[in-house]
Protein backbone atom coordinates (compact mmCIF):
# COMPACT_ATOMS: atom_id res chain seq x y z
CA UNK A 1 0.00 0.00 0.00
CA UNK A 2 1.62 3.11 -0.76
CA UNK A 3 1.69 6.14 1.77
CA UNK A 4 -1.14 9.40 -0.13
CA UNK A 5 1.49 11.59 1.03
CA UNK A 6 4.06 10.21 -1.07
CA UNK A 7 1.71 10.49 -4.17
CA UNK A 8 2.93 12.89 -6.89
CA UNK A 9 0.72 16.20 -7.50
CA UNK A 10 -0.39 16.91 -10.45
CA UNK A 11 2.14 19.74 -11.41
CA UNK A 12 4.73 16.68 -10.47
CA UNK A 13 3.20 15.05 -13.34
CA UNK A 14 2.64 17.48 -15.88
CA UNK A 15 6.54 18.28 -15.60
CA UNK A 16 7.27 14.57 -16.61
CA UNK A 17 5.13 14.71 -19.47
CA UNK A 18 6.68 17.98 -20.42
CA UNK A 19 10.56 17.11 -19.46
CA UNK A 20 10.38 13.28 -19.85
CA UNK A 21 12.34 13.15 -16.00
CA UNK A 22 12.06 13.51 -12.48
CA UNK A 23 14.12 12.95 -9.64
CA UNK A 24 13.65 11.13 -6.31
CA UNK A 25 15.56 11.28 -3.61
CA UNK A 26 16.04 8.38 -1.31
CA UNK A 27 16.76 8.97 2.17
CA UNK A 28 17.82 6.38 4.95
CA UNK A 29 18.56 6.64 8.98
CA UNK A 30 21.41 4.30 7.68
CA UNK A 31 24.43 4.32 5.36
CA UNK A 32 22.38 2.00 2.93
CA UNK A 33 24.13 3.56 -0.12
CA UNK A 34 27.07 3.51 0.72
CA UNK A 35 26.85 -0.13 1.49
CA UNK A 36 25.60 -0.74 -1.78
CA UNK A 37 28.71 1.63 -3.33
CA UNK A 38 30.86 -0.56 -1.54
CA UNK A 39 28.90 -4.28 -2.22
CA UNK A 40 29.23 -2.86 -5.77
CA UNK A 41 32.86 -1.99 -5.86
CA UNK A 42 33.61 -5.64 -4.16
CA UNK A 43 31.53 -7.26 -7.05
CA UNK A 44 33.42 -5.43 -9.62
CA UNK A 45 36.35 -5.98 -8.26
CA UNK A 46 36.73 -9.65 -7.68
CA UNK A 47 33.58 -10.92 -10.25
CA UNK A 48 33.24 -8.19 -12.76
CA UNK A 49 29.98 -6.87 -14.06
CA UNK A 50 27.23 -9.41 -13.37
CA UNK A 51 24.65 -7.74 -15.83
CA UNK A 52 20.47 -9.03 -14.98
CA UNK A 53 21.65 -10.29 -11.56
CA UNK A 54 22.86 -7.51 -9.68
CA UNK A 55 19.88 -7.43 -8.04
CA UNK A 56 20.12 -11.15 -6.04
CA UNK A 57 24.05 -10.27 -6.12
CA UNK A 58 23.26 -6.89 -3.98
CA UNK A 59 19.72 -7.44 -2.48
CA UNK A 60 20.00 -4.18 -0.54
CA UNK A 61 19.54 -2.61 -3.94
CA UNK A 62 15.71 -3.17 -3.43
CA UNK A 63 15.55 -1.21 -0.54
CA UNK A 64 15.37 1.69 -3.02
CA UNK A 65 12.88 0.55 -4.83
CA UNK A 66 10.37 -0.10 -2.07
CA UNK A 67 11.54 3.61 -0.79
CA UNK A 68 8.06 5.73 0.19
CA UNK A 69 8.91 8.20 -2.33
CA UNK A 70 9.46 5.52 -5.02
CA UNK A 71 6.71 3.64 -4.22
CA UNK A 72 4.56 6.37 -4.75
CA UNK A 73 6.63 8.25 -7.61
CA UNK A 74 5.88 4.94 -9.88
CA UNK A 75 2.26 4.50 -8.46
CA UNK A 76 1.64 7.86 -9.85
CA UNK A 77 2.82 7.02 -13.03
CA UNK A 78 2.60 3.58 -13.46
CA UNK A 79 -0.21 2.62 -11.68
CA UNK A 80 -0.03 0.57 -8.35
CA UNK A 81 0.04 -2.61 -9.80
CA UNK A 82 3.77 -1.54 -11.71
CA UNK A 83 5.81 -4.27 -13.08
CA UNK A 84 9.47 -4.58 -12.14
CA UNK A 85 11.35 -5.47 -15.23
CA UNK A 86 13.90 -8.16 -15.07
CA UNK A 87 16.57 -6.63 -17.12
CA UNK A 88 18.87 -3.84 -15.35
CA UNK A 89 22.15 -2.80 -15.63
CA UNK A 90 25.16 -1.43 -13.53
CA UNK A 91 27.01 0.99 -15.48
CA UNK A 92 30.32 2.40 -14.32
CA UNK A 93 31.68 5.65 -16.01
CA UNK A 94 35.40 5.30 -15.17
CA UNK A 95 37.40 8.85 -14.54
CA UNK A 96 38.80 9.76 -18.10
CA UNK A 97 35.94 8.58 -20.18
CA UNK A 98 34.73 10.62 -23.02
CA UNK A 99 31.36 9.81 -22.91
CA UNK A 100 28.17 8.60 -25.19
CA UNK A 101 26.92 9.77 -28.26
CA UNK A 102 22.74 10.58 -27.80
CA UNK A 103 20.58 7.32 -28.27
CA UNK A 104 17.63 6.01 -26.92
CA UNK A 105 17.22 2.72 -25.53
CA UNK A 106 15.47 -0.32 -26.70
CA UNK A 107 12.99 -2.49 -25.09
CA UNK A 108 14.47 -5.46 -23.98
CA UNK A 109 15.23 -6.95 -27.27
CA UNK A 110 11.43 -6.88 -27.95
CA UNK A 111 9.59 -5.15 -30.27
CA UNK A 112 7.56 -2.45 -29.11
CA UNK A 113 6.31 0.50 -30.86
CA UNK A 114 7.62 3.84 -29.09
CA UNK A 115 4.31 6.08 -28.30
CA UNK A 116 4.16 9.20 -26.39
CA UNK A 117 1.44 7.42 -23.79
CA UNK A 118 4.44 6.15 -21.92
CA UNK A 119 4.20 2.24 -20.58
CA UNK A 120 7.54 2.07 -19.23
CA UNK A 121 10.47 4.04 -17.35
CA UNK A 122 13.94 3.93 -16.71
CA UNK A 123 15.30 4.87 -13.10
CA UNK A 124 18.22 5.57 -12.70
CA UNK A 125 19.98 5.07 -9.65
CA UNK A 126 23.12 6.58 -8.21
CA UNK A 127 24.81 4.81 -4.50
CA UNK A 128 27.38 7.95 -4.59
CA UNK A 129 26.97 11.42 -4.79
CA UNK A 130 27.26 12.38 -8.56
CA UNK A 131 28.04 15.74 -9.82
CA UNK A 132 28.81 17.30 -13.15
CA UNK A 133 32.06 16.70 -13.36
CA UNK A 134 31.57 12.56 -12.33
CA UNK A 135 30.11 12.16 -16.02
CA UNK A 136 26.65 11.74 -14.99
CA UNK A 137 23.78 10.74 -17.19
CA UNK A 138 22.81 13.35 -19.58
CA UNK A 139 19.34 13.69 -20.92
CA UNK A 140 17.27 15.72 -23.38
CA UNK A 141 14.44 17.11 -22.12
CA UNK A 142 11.22 17.89 -23.45
CA UNK A 143 11.87 16.23 -27.10
CA UNK A 144 11.84 12.39 -25.82
CA UNK A 145 8.89 11.67 -28.54
CA UNK A 146 11.63 13.14 -31.20
CA UNK A 147 12.11 10.32 -33.58
CA UNK A 148 15.14 11.88 -34.71
CA UNK A 149 17.40 15.15 -33.38
CA UNK A 150 19.99 17.81 -34.66
CA UNK A 151 22.85 15.48 -34.57
CA UNK A 152 23.46 12.39 -31.88
CA UNK A 153 27.37 13.85 -31.85
CA UNK A 154 27.19 16.04 -28.60
CA UNK A 155 29.73 18.07 -30.19
CA UNK A 156 27.33 18.87 -33.11
CA UNK A 157 23.70 18.53 -31.20
CA UNK A 158 21.62 21.57 -30.86
CA UNK A 159 19.07 20.65 -28.46
CA UNK A 160 20.09 22.09 -24.68
CA UNK A 161 21.57 18.45 -22.62
CA UNK A 162 20.44 18.26 -18.99
CA UNK A 163 23.34 16.55 -16.61
CA UNK A 164 20.89 14.36 -14.15
CA UNK A 165 22.98 14.95 -10.84
CA UNK A 166 22.41 14.50 -7.34
CA UNK A 167 23.50 13.35 -3.63
CA UNK A 168 23.37 9.43 -2.95
CA UNK A 169 20.71 8.28 -3.31
CA UNK A 170 19.03 9.89 -6.31
CA UNK A 171 16.49 8.09 -8.26
CA UNK A 172 15.82 10.23 -11.95
CA UNK A 173 12.41 8.42 -13.48
CA UNK A 174 12.96 9.02 -16.97
CA UNK A 175 10.77 8.61 -19.76
CA UNK A 176 11.89 5.36 -21.59
CA UNK A 177 11.86 7.22 -24.96
CA UNK A 178 14.35 9.64 -24.03
CA UNK A 179 17.41 10.71 -25.98
CA UNK A 180 20.13 10.55 -23.06
CA UNK A 181 24.13 9.32 -23.22
CA UNK A 182 26.87 9.07 -20.45
CA UNK A 183 28.64 12.25 -19.93
CA UNK A 184 32.33 12.47 -19.83
CA UNK A 185 33.60 12.01 -16.78
CA UNK A 186 36.28 14.53 -16.04
CA UNK A 187 36.75 13.87 -12.47
CA UNK A 188 38.77 11.31 -10.51
CA UNK A 189 36.30 9.42 -9.12
CA UNK A 190 34.17 6.83 -10.66
CA UNK A 191 30.74 7.34 -11.50
CA UNK A 192 28.21 3.96 -10.80
CA UNK A 193 24.76 4.09 -11.93
CA UNK A 194 22.08 1.52 -11.81
CA UNK A 195 19.35 1.51 -14.81
CA UNK A 196 16.45 -0.48 -13.71
CA UNK A 197 12.72 -0.51 -15.33
CA UNK A 198 9.16 -0.53 -14.27
CA UNK A 199 6.42 -0.85 -16.74
CA UNK A 200 2.30 0.12 -16.72
CA UNK A 201 0.39 -3.59 -16.78
CA UNK A 202 -2.85 -1.80 -17.01
CA UNK A 203 -4.41 1.30 -19.11
CA UNK A 204 -4.99 4.07 -16.46
CA UNK A 205 -8.55 4.55 -15.36
CA UNK A 206 -8.49 7.08 -13.27
CA UNK A 207 -5.77 9.63 -11.92
CA UNK A 208 -3.06 7.49 -9.44
CA UNK A 209 -1.57 10.41 -7.98
CA UNK A 210 -2.64 13.21 -5.92
CA UNK A 211 -4.77 14.47 -8.26
CA UNK A 212 -6.60 17.96 -7.28
CA UNK A 213 -7.82 18.50 -11.34
CA UNK A 214 -7.97 16.85 -14.07
CA UNK A 215 -8.30 20.05 -16.12
CA UNK A 216 -5.03 20.92 -17.67
CA UNK A 217 -4.52 23.40 -21.25
CA UNK A 218 -0.46 22.79 -21.32
CA UNK A 219 1.16 25.31 -23.34
CA UNK A 220 4.96 24.03 -24.30
CA UNK A 221 5.40 23.17 -27.74
CA UNK A 222 3.78 20.17 -27.98
CA UNK A 223 0.98 20.99 -25.98
CA UNK A 224 -1.50 19.02 -28.05
CA UNK A 225 0.68 15.62 -27.33
CA UNK A 226 0.89 16.73 -23.47
CA UNK A 227 -2.82 16.96 -22.99
CA UNK A 228 -3.30 13.71 -25.04
CA UNK A 229 -1.15 12.12 -22.33
CA UNK A 230 -2.45 13.91 -19.92
CA UNK A 231 -5.69 12.73 -20.42
CA UNK A 232 -5.00 9.20 -21.16
CA UNK A 233 -3.57 9.19 -17.44
CA UNK A 234 -6.33 10.74 -16.33
CA UNK A 235 -8.46 8.13 -17.41
CA UNK A 236 -10.51 10.35 -20.26
CA UNK A 237 -11.30 8.20 -23.20
CA UNK A 238 -10.58 11.58 -25.73
CA UNK A 239 -8.88 14.60 -26.01
CA UNK A 240 -10.98 17.36 -26.30
CA UNK A 241 -9.96 19.87 -28.76
CA UNK A 242 -10.13 22.37 -31.89
CA UNK A 243 -11.13 21.78 -35.11
CA UNK A 244 -8.69 20.09 -37.07
CA UNK A 245 -8.70 23.27 -40.03
CA UNK A 246 -6.45 22.74 -42.86
CA UNK A 247 -6.72 18.95 -43.17
CA UNK A 248 -5.19 18.70 -46.50
CA UNK A 249 -1.75 21.21 -44.76
CA UNK A 250 -2.16 19.07 -41.77
CA UNK A 251 -1.92 15.68 -43.36
CA UNK A 252 1.58 17.15 -45.73
CA UNK A 253 2.97 18.14 -42.21
CA UNK A 254 1.63 14.70 -40.81
CA UNK A 255 4.24 13.62 -43.54
CA UNK A 256 6.80 15.60 -44.48
CA UNK A 257 6.97 18.71 -41.58
CA UNK A 258 10.07 18.50 -38.89
CA UNK A 259 9.45 16.53 -35.57
CA UNK A 260 7.78 19.18 -33.75
CA UNK A 261 5.24 19.81 -36.91
CA UNK A 262 4.51 16.17 -37.32
CA UNK A 263 3.50 15.76 -33.67
CA UNK A 264 1.69 18.67 -33.73
CA UNK A 265 -0.43 17.68 -36.87
CA UNK A 266 -0.98 14.13 -35.39
CA UNK A 267 -2.86 14.96 -32.80
CA UNK A 268 -4.38 17.80 -33.89
CA UNK A 269 -5.57 15.58 -37.04
CA UNK A 270 -6.75 12.60 -34.73
CA UNK A 271 -8.43 14.97 -31.64
CA UNK A 272 -10.50 16.26 -34.67
CA UNK A 273 -12.81 13.75 -34.56
CA UNK A 274 -14.12 10.81 -37.23
CA UNK A 275 -13.93 13.23 -39.61
CA UNK A 276 -9.97 12.40 -40.68
CA UNK A 277 -9.98 8.95 -40.17
CA UNK A 278 -9.65 7.80 -43.73
CA UNK A 279 -7.27 9.99 -44.85
CA UNK A 280 -4.97 8.74 -41.64
CA UNK A 281 -5.49 5.27 -42.34
CA UNK A 282 -4.32 6.38 -46.75
CA UNK A 283 -1.39 8.15 -44.62
CA UNK A 284 -0.31 5.45 -43.01
CA UNK A 285 -0.53 3.01 -45.81
CA UNK A 286 1.33 5.28 -47.66
CA UNK A 287 3.89 5.59 -44.79
CA UNK A 288 4.43 1.80 -44.11
CA UNK A 289 5.61 1.61 -48.31
CA UNK A 290 7.79 4.39 -46.98
CA UNK A 291 9.81 2.86 -44.12
CA UNK A 292 9.28 -0.90 -44.63
CA UNK A 293 12.73 -1.09 -46.22
CA UNK A 294 14.12 0.62 -42.68
CA UNK A 295 11.78 0.10 -39.68
CA UNK A 296 14.19 -2.42 -38.12
CA UNK A 297 17.38 -0.51 -39.35
CA UNK A 298 19.91 0.33 -36.35
CA UNK A 299 19.64 4.25 -35.64
CA UNK A 300 20.52 6.31 -32.67
CA UNK A 301 16.76 6.34 -31.75
CA UNK A 302 16.80 2.36 -32.77
CA UNK A 303 19.97 0.43 -31.57
CA UNK A 304 18.95 -2.99 -32.12
CA UNK A 305 16.49 -1.98 -34.82
CA UNK A 306 13.93 -3.47 -32.92
CA UNK A 307 11.95 -0.37 -31.48
CA UNK A 308 11.03 2.12 -34.13
CA UNK A 309 9.15 4.99 -33.21
CA UNK A 310 5.31 4.46 -33.57
CA UNK A 311 4.00 5.75 -37.78
CA UNK A 312 2.64 9.43 -37.41
CA UNK A 313 -0.24 8.41 -39.30
CA UNK A 314 -1.03 5.63 -36.21
CA UNK A 315 -0.47 8.22 -33.32
CA UNK A 316 -2.68 10.12 -34.93
CA UNK A 317 -5.55 7.34 -35.26
CA UNK A 318 -4.57 6.70 -31.34
CA UNK A 319 -5.47 10.12 -30.70
CA UNK A 320 -9.03 9.53 -32.71
CA UNK A 321 -9.85 7.23 -29.50
CA UNK A 322 -13.20 5.08 -29.65
CA UNK A 323 -14.67 6.76 -32.19
CA UNK A 324 -12.15 5.48 -35.32
CA UNK A 325 -12.43 1.63 -33.83
CA UNK A 326 -14.60 0.12 -36.31
CA UNK A 327 -12.26 1.15 -39.22
CA UNK A 328 -9.22 0.34 -37.04
CA UNK A 329 -10.82 -3.32 -37.08
CA UNK A 330 -11.23 -3.15 -40.71
CA UNK A 331 -7.37 -2.52 -40.90
CA UNK A 332 -6.49 -5.10 -39.16
CA UNK A 333 -6.97 -6.89 -42.18
CA UNK A 334 -4.85 -4.81 -44.50
CA UNK A 335 -2.47 -6.37 -47.42
CA UNK A 336 0.68 -4.85 -45.52
CA UNK A 337 2.38 -6.14 -42.73
CA UNK A 338 3.04 -2.84 -41.12
CA UNK A 339 0.07 -1.64 -41.26
CA UNK A 340 -1.64 -4.47 -39.57
CA UNK A 341 1.47 -4.10 -36.94
CA UNK A 342 0.63 -0.36 -36.26
CA UNK A 343 -3.04 -1.17 -35.62
CA UNK A 344 -2.70 -3.44 -33.21
CA UNK A 345 -0.33 -1.01 -31.12
CA UNK A 346 -3.08 1.43 -31.59
CA UNK A 347 -5.43 -0.87 -30.11
CA UNK A 348 -2.78 -2.06 -27.43
CA UNK A 349 -2.21 1.59 -26.59
CA UNK A 350 -6.35 1.86 -26.46
CA UNK A 351 -6.88 -1.04 -24.38
CA UNK A 352 -10.20 -1.72 -22.54
CA UNK A 353 -11.88 0.68 -25.00
CA UNK A 354 -10.68 -1.09 -27.72
CA UNK A 355 -12.61 -4.55 -26.43
CA UNK A 356 -14.87 -4.68 -29.59
CA UNK A 357 -11.45 -5.68 -31.47
CA UNK A 358 -11.14 -8.86 -29.66
CA UNK A 359 -12.43 -11.05 -32.31
CA UNK A 360 -10.23 -9.37 -34.95
CA UNK A 361 -7.62 -9.74 -32.93
CA UNK A 362 -7.73 -13.18 -31.84
CA UNK A 363 -7.71 -14.02 -35.72
CA UNK A 364 -4.39 -11.88 -35.52
CA UNK A 365 -2.50 -14.74 -33.45
CA UNK A 366 -1.95 -16.70 -36.24
CA UNK A 367 -1.10 -13.99 -39.03
CA UNK A 368 1.61 -14.87 -41.33
CA UNK A 369 3.54 -12.27 -39.79
CA UNK A 370 5.37 -12.65 -36.54
CA UNK A 371 5.48 -8.67 -35.54
CA UNK A 372 1.80 -8.23 -36.39
CA UNK A 373 1.03 -12.06 -33.42
CA UNK A 374 3.11 -10.12 -31.27
CA UNK A 375 1.07 -6.94 -31.55
CA UNK A 376 -2.19 -8.94 -31.27
CA UNK A 377 -1.18 -11.01 -28.36
CA UNK A 378 -0.21 -7.34 -26.13
CA UNK A 379 -3.33 -5.83 -27.42
CA UNK A 380 -5.49 -8.77 -25.93
CA UNK A 381 -3.36 -8.46 -22.41
CA UNK A 382 -3.98 -4.69 -22.10
CA UNK A 383 -7.77 -4.91 -23.30
CA UNK A 384 -8.13 -6.90 -19.79
CA UNK A 385 -11.13 -8.63 -18.80
CA UNK A 386 -13.37 -8.39 -22.20
CA UNK A 387 -10.25 -10.46 -24.00
CA UNK A 388 -11.03 -13.49 -22.03
CA UNK A 389 -12.82 -15.16 -24.99
CA UNK A 390 -9.38 -15.03 -26.75
CA UNK A 391 -8.09 -16.94 -23.57
CA UNK A 392 -8.05 -20.35 -25.92
CA UNK A 393 -6.11 -18.37 -28.32
CA UNK A 394 -3.37 -16.95 -26.31
CA UNK A 395 -2.45 -20.22 -24.87
CA UNK A 396 -2.19 -21.76 -27.86
CA UNK A 397 0.34 -18.59 -28.99
CA UNK A 398 2.22 -19.72 -26.36
CA UNK A 399 4.24 -22.50 -28.24
CA UNK A 400 4.59 -20.01 -31.02
CA UNK A 401 7.93 -20.72 -32.41
CA UNK A 402 9.02 -17.04 -32.58
CA UNK A 403 10.05 -15.53 -29.10
CA UNK A 404 8.89 -12.13 -29.24
CA UNK A 405 5.38 -14.08 -30.05
CA UNK A 406 5.85 -15.90 -26.52
CA UNK A 407 6.92 -13.26 -24.52
CA UNK A 408 3.97 -10.46 -25.69
CA UNK A 409 1.83 -14.06 -25.13
CA UNK A 410 3.19 -14.85 -21.87
CA UNK A 411 3.03 -11.07 -20.11
CA UNK A 412 -0.59 -10.53 -21.75
CA UNK A 413 -1.83 -13.54 -20.12
CA UNK A 414 0.07 -12.16 -16.45
CA UNK A 415 -2.11 -8.91 -17.10
CA UNK A 416 -5.31 -11.09 -17.68
CA UNK A 417 -4.35 -13.24 -14.73
CA UNK A 418 -7.02 -15.95 -15.19
CA UNK A 419 -6.86 -19.69 -14.64
CA UNK A 420 -7.80 -21.93 -17.61
CA UNK A 421 -7.03 -25.55 -19.39
CA UNK A 422 -3.90 -25.76 -20.57
CA UNK A 423 -2.34 -22.32 -19.27
CA UNK A 424 -0.33 -23.93 -16.05
CA UNK A 425 1.40 -26.05 -18.97
CA UNK A 426 1.55 -23.60 -21.76
CA UNK A 427 3.86 -21.02 -18.45
CA UNK A 428 6.06 -24.09 -17.46
CA UNK A 429 7.54 -24.85 -20.43
CA UNK A 430 8.30 -21.14 -20.89
CA UNK A 431 10.03 -21.18 -17.57
CA UNK A 432 12.45 -22.87 -19.42
CA UNK A 433 12.17 -21.06 -22.20
CA UNK A 434 15.61 -19.95 -24.36
CA UNK A 435 14.86 -16.17 -23.97
CA UNK A 436 15.69 -15.30 -20.16
CA UNK A 437 12.94 -12.07 -19.96
CA UNK A 438 10.54 -14.62 -21.31
CA UNK A 439 11.44 -16.55 -18.21
CA UNK A 440 10.62 -13.92 -16.26
CA UNK A 441 7.41 -13.07 -17.40
CA UNK A 442 5.98 -16.94 -17.55
CA UNK A 443 7.06 -16.53 -13.30
CA UNK A 444 4.80 -13.19 -13.00
CA UNK A 445 2.01 -14.82 -15.18
CA UNK A 446 1.75 -18.36 -12.91
CA UNK A 447 2.64 -15.43 -9.65
CA UNK A 448 -0.79 -13.10 -10.87
CA UNK A 449 -3.33 -15.83 -11.85
CA UNK A 450 -2.69 -16.95 -8.31
CA UNK A 451 -4.28 -20.68 -8.33
CA UNK A 452 -3.08 -23.26 -6.22
CA UNK A 453 -1.36 -25.12 -9.23
CA UNK A 454 0.32 -22.35 -10.47
CA UNK A 455 1.56 -20.88 -7.58
CA UNK A 456 2.89 -24.44 -6.56
CA UNK A 457 4.72 -24.15 -10.06
CA UNK A 458 6.30 -20.92 -10.14
CA UNK A 459 7.97 -21.35 -6.17
CA UNK A 460 9.50 -24.78 -7.38
CA UNK A 461 11.20 -22.79 -10.10
CA UNK A 462 12.08 -20.10 -8.17
CA UNK A 463 13.63 -22.24 -5.48
CA UNK A 464 15.32 -24.32 -8.14
CA UNK A 465 17.01 -20.85 -9.37
CA UNK A 466 17.24 -19.20 -6.09
CA UNK A 467 20.65 -17.32 -6.46
CA UNK A 468 22.83 -17.12 -2.97
CA UNK A 469 23.89 -13.70 -2.62
CA UNK A 470 26.52 -14.17 -0.07
CA UNK A 471 27.98 -17.36 -2.10
CA UNK A 472 30.92 -16.05 -4.10
CA UNK A 473 33.70 -17.82 -5.90
CA UNK A 474 35.82 -16.70 -2.13
CA UNK A 475 33.17 -18.19 -0.44
CA UNK A 476 31.78 -21.32 -2.38
CA UNK A 477 30.09 -23.19 0.60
Amino acid sequence: MTDAQHLLTDEAIQRFIIDGYMLVHTDFSEPVHQRIYDTIEDVFEKEGNVGNNILPRVPEIARIFTHAKMRGALTSLLGPDYLLNPHRHCHLNPPGSKGQTWHKDCYVFDHNMRQPRFHWLLALYYPQDTSEDMGPTGILPGVQNWETISDHNPAECNETPLPLTGPAGTVALVHFDAWHRAMPNLSGKKRYMLKFQFARMQRPSAPTWNCRSTDWAPDDAHREVSLDVWNWLCGKETTTASAAGDTIQLLDRLETGSETERLRAAYTLGSSGTETVEDLLAALGREALAVEDRVEAKTPDNAHGTNPTALRAAQALLAAGPGALPQLITALSDKHWLVRTAIADVLATLGPIAADAVPALGQCLSDEHWWVRRGAAEALGRIGEAAHPALPALIETAHDEDRRVRRATTLALAQLGTYADGVETALCAILNDEDRYNRFHAGTALRRIDHPQTREAVLEALFTARWCPITTTENTF
